[in-house]
């Protein structure tokens, strides 16, 4: 009897243990919540600078692409549906690497330097010594359910020392097939990247 009670201690002690372990384990990480999303969206620029290459220059003969300002709707990881005229929902498991203004900004970025072969930097880069700004408003970057259409508008301002300012909107579309998380990324991708190509060509 001595020797079950024993062990019935020990297996009660080993529990306790395991139990003290999976709590401590739980405090860093999360075992519920919702689930994952499938796969994460992101952009993809169709002009791309090639490995290796080096572009140099004054560091105020350079043009600064500022990260764009956005409206609440898209200054999160999340893909807006306009489901009506007043109604916006979010798409169902899309959700972006980063948040819409981040990647639009990487991909002017990339399609300008590609494209017009200058030094093109950010703003931090820079350290506030450039020849030319871009700045603007990312106005829209969503799905109107529906005419199942995505559009990407940018309100894009250009600076330069000693000329007027120049303020122009860009906006491309693109028809999807349906409203699920890849036929909308994909969508955006190509309307964002017109978008990014037609800015690169009134930027110089």
């Amino acid at each position: 009897m001595k020797r079950q009670g024993f062990m019935t201690i020990s297996h009660k002690v080993k529990s306790l243990g395991l139990l003290t372990g999976l709590g401590l384990l739980s405090a860093c990480v999360s075992f519920g919540g919702a689930e994952p999303p499938p796969f994460l969206l992101s952009l993809t620029s169709d002009a791309q600078v090639d490995a290796g290459a080096l572009r140099t220059g004054p560091r105020d003969g350079a043009l600064v692409v500022y990260l764009p300002s956005t409206p609440q709707k898209i200054n999160n990881l999340r893909v807006p549906v306009q489901t009506s005229t007043t109604n916006i929902a979010y798409l169902k498991d899309a959700t972006w690497v980063d948040k819409p203004a981040q990647l639009f900004q990487g991909l002017l970025i990339e399609t300008i330097a590609a494209k017009n072969n200058r030094l093109v930097l950010t703003s931090v880069q820079a350290q506030g010594q450039a020849d030319v700004y871009l700045s603007g408003e990312l106005v829209n970057f969503g799905l109107d359910g529906p005419s199942l259409t995505v559009t990407v508008t940018y309100d894009a301002v250009k600076i330069r020392g000693g000329k007027p300012v120049e303020k122009r909107r860009f906006e491309a579309r693109e028809t999807v097939s349906a409203a699920t998380a890849g036929p909308v990324g994909e969508g955006l991708n190509s309307a964002a990247n017109k978008v990014a190509l037609e800015v690169a060509g009134w930027i110089g």
